[in-house]
């Protein structure tokens, strides 16, 4: 069960490794382009090539498709960012449950967005978790984990997709003494555990008066949704690639670097951007932005609320 492109390098493992794929679960096929036509999952095209039949519910809730599970009589149900709850009568139908690839080092950081979290804390390490789904959130017992270090540059689609490709690693190495009953999955100490919340529009929106370390932070971390966004000539301004600096200037003003580009004051130190889109734009270096836009230098962002 998996639906983006960061979970078909575990189920490319899973195949190498000869294990017989009864299905493959995705969430549907959603509109996408100017055309608003159905796009088939990254999971779902890589199946098909394979000859793997796919399905894709809208939910797991309903009896028939939980008889339809159960008619496929599988020993393991891996998950992989499939997006959809597992109610408890889907948890039971596997005899050696569903095992879970979560992206990071539990009981840290449960929940729907544990990338993002480690990246905008500042963590210097992070790690992937294979865990035995319960009916708690993220709350199972652990078969496996490992820890990584983050990168001081590494986006959240870069880190999640390191985190899943490891994740697929440590999967593909317990299953078989998993399945025999080699190993024993190992309770999480509750006292540890922390707890993510979903991402929301309103998050990605810039407040002038924190740290530039910290919007740096929000850059890697909202990309690609929602994105780090201001707003400059009543328009919506996108920060696209930035990182902090030594310097100071009110928040929200724009000062002009040795290099060409820009830094934007902050309440603690400058963030020195590289890369930006004004809405109705393309994305462009911050030194062609300036070009384009010669009175930027000197005026200042605010918040649209």
């Amino acid at each position: 069960m998996g639906t983006p492109d960061f979970a078909v390098p575990v189920l490319s493992r899973l195949i190498d490794e000869r294990h017989d794929i009864a299905a493959v679960y995705s969430q549907p096929d959603r509109p996408a382009g100017r055309g608003r036509k159905l796009v088939p999952t990254p999971t779902k095209r890589f199946a098909g090539e394979r000859g793997i039949d796919v399905r894709q519910p809208k939910s797991l809730r309903s009896a028939d498709e939980y008889e339809a599970l159960a008619s496929l009589s599988p020993d393991v149900v891996v998950v992989a960012a499939y997006g959809l709850f597992l109610p408890p009568e889907v948890l039971n139908v596997p005899p050696q449950g569903c095992l879970n690839i979560h992206p990071s080092h539990l009981p840290r950081y449960r929940g729907p967005s544990p990338v993002v979290s480690a990246i905008l804390n500042g963590d210097d390490e992070t790690g992937a978790t294979i865990m035995k789904l319960d009916e708690g959130m993220d709350s199972g017992p652990i078969l496996a984990q490992e820890r990584v270090s983050i990168d001081e540059e590494e986006t959240a689609p870069e880190l999640t997709r390191r985190l899943f490709d490891l994740g697929a690693d440590l999967l593909v190495d317990i299953l078989p003494r998993w399945l025999s009953g080699d190993i024993q999955a190992t309770p999480q100490d509750e006292s540890c555990a922390t707890f993510t919340t979903l991402v929301k529009k309103e998050d990605g929106e810039i407040d002038w008066n924190t740290s530039a370390a910290r919007i740096a932070r929000m850059v890697r971390a909202y990309d690609p949704w929602p994105g780090t966004f201001t707003n400059w000539d009543g328009k919506l301004l996108k920060i696209l690639n930035a990182t902090s600096m030594a310097g100071d200037a009110p928040p929200g003003h724009i000062v002009g670097l040795d290099d060409g580009g820009v830094g934007i004051g902050t309440g603690d130190g400058l963030l020195a951007v590289n890369r930006l889109q004004i809405e109705g734009r393309r994305p462009s270096d911050a030194q062609d932005f300036v070009r384009g836009y010669p009175d930027f230098v000197g005026t200042e962002l605010r918040r649209s609320s």
